[in-house]
């Protein structure tokens, strides 16, 4: 298999079409078998994508548990930099939303609109870490809705930074889910009503320790340390 052509099918070209590809770029494909593969674009045109597999992966290429990131939004730049590095963690999805101390979409785009670069900033980071896919990145959704969504994951966290009962690490220790939802808060973190409307809904209100993060730090690190524990890392 190494080193030959290999034409891609109908429903391969779809899904790699969502990585803006050229030929000649290299890319982490899954066969069949969930064997991950890097291989290189050959050919990209009407009358089919053929690519050229050069190197196996040991392991696989994408983590078996699915994390789901409840990002409220930040000010300034902190968003790109919190896509960048949960794509580059291995983070399945990333839902921002908005929370009673959050900034709304319309003021983080007052200035400047950015927001409609956000996914080019997850596949670019996709494409440097070699991920076997893109994290979906959701739209912004309110405080309900989100509870919502989260209701879904079979392990469901809040990182707070008043008191709680429990670490991360030990909220984690011995579990074994398919799906986390970790919440993040904004500057300031989550009020008193939506903390008891978070645990009404399941959500485990978890420390991350002694010292006050800023939000994009708690989200990389809180990802981190359930990819750690309950995923592919280390």
């Amino acid at each position: 298999m190494l080193e030959r052509e290999i034409l891609l099918s109908s429903e391969a070209v779809a899904a790699l079409d969502c990585w803006e590809p050229r030929p000649g770029a290299v890319y982490t494909l899954v066969d069949s078998r969930q064997n991950y593969w890097r291989a290189r674009l050959s050919q990209h045109d009407p009358q089919g994508s053929l690519v050229v597999p050069f190197q196996k992966f040991n392991d696989a290429a994408e983590s078996p548990l699915e994390i789901v990131v409840f990002q409220a939004l930040p000010e300034k730049e902190r968003f790109e930099l919190i896509l960048q590095k949960l794509t580059e963690i291995g983070i399945s999805r990333i839902v921002p939303y908005t929370s009673q101390r959050s900034i709304t979409l319309e003021e983080r785009d007052a200035g400047q609109k950015k927001s409609h670069r956000w996914p080019e900033v997850v596949l670019r980071a996709a494409k440097q870490c070699r991920r076997g896919m893109i994290p979906e990145l959701a739209p912004v959704l309110c405080w309900d809705e989100m509870l919502k969504e989260a209701a879904s994951a079979d392990l469901r966290m809040m990182l707070y930074e008043g008191e709680t009962f429990w670490t991360l690490k030990e909220a984690v220790h011995k579990q074994n889910p398919g799906r986390v939802a970790l919440l993040v808060g904004p500057e300031g973190g989550f009020d008193a009503e939506e903390t008891s409307q978070a645990q009404a809904a399941g959500v485990l209100p978890v420390s991350l320790g002694v010292r006050i993060l800023r939000t994009e730090t708690a989200a990389i690190l809180g990802a981190a340390m359930i990819q750690f524990a309950l995923g592919d890392m280390g």
